[in-house]
């Protein structure tokens, strides 16, 4: 029996059966005798990190990243790490590798050491994840699920305002290199899709690629067999490796080939150009997940909010120009 199940027998949210098993004074009387009822009849056994976790508190709160090396997860780290601190909390980090396997595993071990636990972007079953919440307070980062808090960024729109700019510049055929199945990449995939779709432009897709640097050295040689003349990059870490494998190539950016990341790191600001990206606050958003997730421990009802959104911004640098660059130097009429 799934925790799911239980809930609807007793009437309540998933979010509410997870704090029976794990902070049961936190649930009203009657409440908590319902949920404990629908769980006898069903036979449902909570994961059994939960009942370690009832008995008392570690100082300990964990995260896990898809990449710990990724510039993003960093940034977020140091930030969930001030902030947790500042509360008088050691972190506990683990990282995936962006492999679905081993982000379940990595969360169920750190379970068993900590009073809360934040995932980054997860890209395991909701039946996993609803596991986890069962056995402790749980909050999310770029993922949505009833019943468990989270914190989103309005991707689809910022991927929108991404395809627009290279519009406004001329491009008409335009690639999107992939990141890893999931979200975010699947919502930064469908505002690309819809922004192109309604511009009237030729975008098509190259990937999956996992979110690392060497991804976009190779994903440059396969940009260079399409007509493209612009990119939009699942994020800085990939968009930074099309710009220096496009320089080993002799192409030049933006002159030959544009280019657009995600996420706004440090690694945009070094590149040379200077990376054209969707500015994406690591650090606000992590230090809202992890305030969420101290309240979640501490006993407070965080599941009735609405999902907290962080905004996401276009910042344009020197990696994007118009497409008449492009033109010219083919010996072509420029794009209307």
């Amino acid at each position: 029996m799934s925790i799911r199940e239980v809930a609807a027998r007793a009437g309540v949210s998933t979010a509410t059966v997870s704090r029976v098993f794990s902070r049961p004074e936190a649930v009203a009387a009657d409440t908590r005798h319902r949920v404990m009822t629908a769980a006898e009849e069903l036979q449902y056994s909570p994961h059994p990190a939960a009942s370690s976790l009832a008995g008392g508190r570690t100082g300990n709160l964990g995260i896990v990243v898809p990449d710990i090396a990724n510039s993003f997860s960093a940034v977020v780290i140091k930030a969930v790490d001030r902030q947790a601190r500042r509360e008088g909390y050691a972190l506990f980090v683990a990282g995936s590798e962006e492999v679905v396997h081993d982000e379940e595993a990595s969360a169920r071990a750190l379970v068993q050491q900590v009073d809360g636990l934040l995932l980054v972007s997860p890209r395991m079953p909701d039946d996993a994840l609803l596991a986890l919440a069962g056995a402790t307070p749980v909050v999310v980062l770029n993922r949505l699920l009833d019943g468990i808090p989270a914190v989103l960024t309005n991707l689809y729109e910022a991927t929108r305002h991404a395809v627009e700019h290279l519009h406004a510049l001329g491009h008409r055929t335009v690639v999107y290199l992939a990141g890893p199945d999931g979200y975010p990449n699947d919502v930064r995939l469908r505002g690309f899709r819809d922004a192109c779709g309604r511009l009237g432009m030729e975008g098509s897709e190259i990937g999956p690629f996992a979110a690392r640097f060497q991804a976009g050295v190779r994903a440059a040689d396969l940009v260079l067999a399409t007509s493209a003349t612009a990119v939009v990059a699942y994020n800085d870490d990939i968009g930074v490796g099309v710009i220096n494998r496009l320089a080993d190539r002799g192409v030049h950016v933006p002159a030959d080939i544009s280019v657009v990341g995600f996420d706004d790191t440090q690694l945009a600001e070094v590149v040379t150009p200077r990376l054209t990206t969707v500015r994406i606050p690591a650090a606000d958003a992590g230090t809202a997940a992890i305030e969420m997730l101290l309240d979640l421990v501490r006993g407070r009802d965080v599941t009735v909010r609405s999902p907290r959104q962080v905004s996401a911004e276009l910042v344009v640098r020197s990696s994007t120009g118009p497409v008449r660059a492009v033109a010219s130097a083919a010996g072509q009429d420029p794009a209307p």
